[in-house]
């Protein structure tokens, strides 16, 4: 059941917003059921970031009775009023998926006082705009270690979409845990500027490729996609993100960081069920599953037991990963 909204986009709507529970079809009566909409950069069924979300949302609203609608594909310039046209059409609750959802979310909270802002990777918070932050940086230590052990040239390649802290910090402990390895070992990154343009991250990693290096990290969301494809063309390794991503290159991949977003928005929108909903920012890391280091089969034991060390110092609190948002 798609719903084409009017609002502050009539007219010019590029995106649909989509309910995927039945809560009967608009028919001018009230609905009981509290409804949630999510808001995301890129496609729900990109098998990384805005999956990873979609999948976590709609296990939560099952979980809790909610009627759950979408929006695909917004562009930063597309965020508040996408925001502002759920506010206007009566959702209780607006989820808004990355850290450049932060910003809209209080600027059109401040007109909708009674509608409830949940961002993840943001650090906005009000009374009614709540951001859950994912210790992302947690899951890049272990990957760098992961691909340092198993470079041979030394060179490893980290690609990103847009600068932003919740991105940055992961390129950032990327580097920090390789490292721990090897002080010696070159990163290289390169920044694509897009969420969902495959092209430009399969550029990006071609040149890193053609330089020397081996193992290519992404963390550019459905973009990202292209530098797998283009470390299985030139059979390197290759490292995923936000998903499990080895059915795309299962030979290729070491390892896929996941950001589970099913435990994440369940805390989230369980406070909301509760009654115990209260705008901050919250902090979720390894020792709280929100994120986790998922190791394929193509690793030596050795990497392995390197790696399992890394993630349950972790997890006791005897390593701090500390994120790092300066752009280097």
């Amino acid at each position: 059941m798609k719903k084409m909204l009017s609002g502050l986009l009539a007219g010019t709507m590029l995106f649909s917003l989509t309910a995927c529970q039945s809560g009967g079809e608009d028919s001018g009566e009230k609905k009981d059921t509290l409804q949630v909409a999510l808001c995301m950069s890129g496609p729900a069924n990109d098998q990384g970031w805005n999956q990873s979300a979609y999948e976590g949302a709609k296990a939560a609203c099952d979980k809790y009775g909610y009627e759950l609608s979408y929006s695909e594909n917004l562009g930063a310039a597309d965020i508040a009023a996408a925001f502002a046209d759920y506010a206007i059409a009566g959702y209780d609750v607006i989820i808004g998926h990355g850290f450049e959802f932060g910003d809209p979310a209080l600027e059109v909270a401040e007109t909708y006082p009674d509608v409830k802002f949940i961002c993840t990777e943001a650090s906005a918070s009000a009374e009614n705009v709540a951001s859950y932050v994912m210790a992302c940086e947690q899951t890049a230590y272990v990957e760098g270690i992961i691909a340092a052990s198993m470079s041979e040239s030394g060179k490893l390649g980290a690609i990103g979409p847009i600068q932003g802290d919740s991105l940055v910090k992961i390129i950032n402990g990327y580097a920090e845990g390789a490292k721990s390895v090897s002080a010696d070992i070159e990163v290289q990154t390169a920044w694509t500027n897009s969420y969902v343009d495959t092209q430009l991250a399969q550029e990006a990693a071609n040149a890193m490729i053609e330089s020397g290096v081996d193992v290519i990290k992404h963390c550019a969301n459905a973009c990202g996609n292209g530098a797998i494809n283009a470390a299985v063309a030139a059979n390197i390794w290759c490292q995923g993100d936000s998903y499990d991503q080895s059915s795309l290159a299962p030979e290729n991949i070491l390892d896929s960081a996941l950001y589970n977003l099913d435990v994440v928005l369940d805390i989230a929108l369980g406070t909301v069920a509760d009654g115990t909903f209260k705008g901050d920012v919250y902090n979720l890391g390894m020792a709280e599953g929100a994120v986790e280091v998922l190791l394929s089969d193509n690793l030596p034991q050795e990497v392995v037991d390197k790696a399992q060390a890394a993630v349950d110092a972790i997890k006791s609190g005897e390593l701090k990963i500390v994120p790092n948002f300066t752009v280097e």
